[in-house]
């Protein structure tokens, strides 16, 4: 019996620049909306430190990325079932590992990742804040990047530092904005030219709006309530953003990827770490 063509997976990657700017709450609220359209999506949780996604939706992970490259689980066993069948990979603070890791541990990571890849039409990366090398390595590897921007100076400049370090240092040519927490369309169009005069002016980029999440208090009520606004409070003004949000990722060509897995992106995210 002939193999079924496995189609290229979808690999965004979810960043802020600075801690505070809302990006988990985009990167789980987006990730339910994609399933919304009928994707099957993995959110996995990059911020090696401070592991975030699993208390924003209330969930208790019993392994984390760290178990399986210990080959003490396997991908499977790590991954967690969060509402409206969205998939989970909980963070490990050990994962700067990889730097040491050999082939072998590499290929078995590959292999990890594969193990769930037929399982998912689109796999979304939340880092962690800042701009370290960790970081950078991740955004690198991905097909796209979502910085989260609000309209606040220190939000802005550090999304500026982000996308030079991109851009001069890695030569990402494309990146693309979501205003969070703005007022209205008009905010995010402000919070966008902000950032997209200094980017025309110093950096040879091109700068794409993919969309605005409206400041909402029902948004507040959720994260109180360690649950995701898309979920709680399906009719809310922020929800009805993501869902928006959710239908312009959906509509972003993918690359074709040879083997149509998950190799590509753990190869690259491999192969960009720097070895100390």
């Amino acid at each position: 019996m002939e193999q079924a063509v496995t189609k290229p997976i979808q690999v965004v990657a979810i960043t802020g620049g600075k801690g505070g700017v809302g990006k988990t709450n985009v990167s789980v609220n987006l990730g339910l909306g994609l399933t919304q359209l009928g994707r099957r999506v993995t959110l996995l949780d990059a911020d090696l430190g401070l592991a975030n996604v699993d208390v924003l939706l209330g969930l208790k992970p019993r392994h984390t990325l760290k178990d399986v490259l210990d080959a003490t689980c396997s991908m499977r066993e790590v991954v967690v079932s969060g509402p409206q069948e969205l998939k989970v990979v909980p963070a490990a603070s050990g994962l700067q590992e990889m730097v040491k890791l050999g082939p072998r541990e590499h290929a078995g990571l590959i292999s990890a990742f594969s193990e769930i890849a037929h399982n998912m039409d689109v796999l979304l990366i939340d880092t962690a804040a800042g701009i370290s090398d960790e970081v950078v390595n991740f955004l690198c590897a991905a097909q796209e990047v979502l910085i989260v921007v609000c309209n606040e100076p220190t939000s802005i400049t550090d999304a500026y530092a982000l996308i030079k370090i991109l851009n001069q240092q890695y030569g990402l040519s494309r990146i693309r904005v979501v205003a969070n927490m703005v007022r209205d369309a008009e905010d995010a169009d402000v919070v966008f030219a902000k950032i997209q005069n200094v980017t025309d002016r110093f950096l040879d980029v091109s700068l794409l709006m993919a969309g605005w999440i409206p400041q909402d208090e029902q948004l507040r009520r959720a994260v109180q309530k360690q649950k995701a606004v898309v979920d709680l409070y399906p009719a809310s003004k922020a929800a009805a953003a993501f869902k928006r949000l959710a239908e312009e990722v959906d509509s972003w060509p993918i690359p074709t990827i040879p083997t149509g897995h998950l190799e590509f992106f753990v190869e690259r995210l491999v192969a960009d770490y720097p070895v100390h």
